[in-house]
């Protein structure tokens, strides 16, 4: 089945306004728009390592209390965070891939599948700054 959500815990945690520390949340899966709208804003034009605070503020849909993501809240976020959640981005993000070191042929459609094969989507793999 389908996991559109994932629950996710942050290593260290959103600080509140008020002090209170956030540290549970939830991301959802990745839609095309979320990849590609955010390649035309002049935040991510300017400085392309943007594009992962403006990726995960669009599919990173509550941080404890935080139900409204934007990307001033990425920005806040303490660098470990902002790593977990590009790591946990990826990971519900990804297709599994055949092993690019052999050939063989998709079971689905028999298509030949050669190693070195490019994936759609290139900005899906958002990493960390650091």
């Amino acid at each position: 089945m389908l996991r559109i959500e994932h629950d996710f815990t942050l290593p260290v945690g959103l600080l509140g306004d008020d002090g209170t520390l956030h540290r549970d949340g939830t991301m959802r899966l990745a839609t095309a728009a979320d990849e590609i709208l955010p390649l035309a804003d002049p935040r991510v034009q300017r400085n392309p390592a943007y594009l992962s605070v403006i990726l995960l503020s669009r599919v990173v849909t509550r941080v404890g209390a935080v139900e409204t993501v934007t990307p001033r809240t990425i920005e806040t976020l303490f660098a470990a965070d902002l790593a977990h959640l590009q790591d946990l981005y990826n990971r519900i993000n990804s297709v599994d891939e055949p092993d690019s070191a052999t050939e063989g042929s998709c079971p689905n459609c028999g298509e030949e599948v050669r190693p070195g094969h490019e994936r759609l989507g290139g900005s899906a793999d958002i990493r960390s700054i650091g």
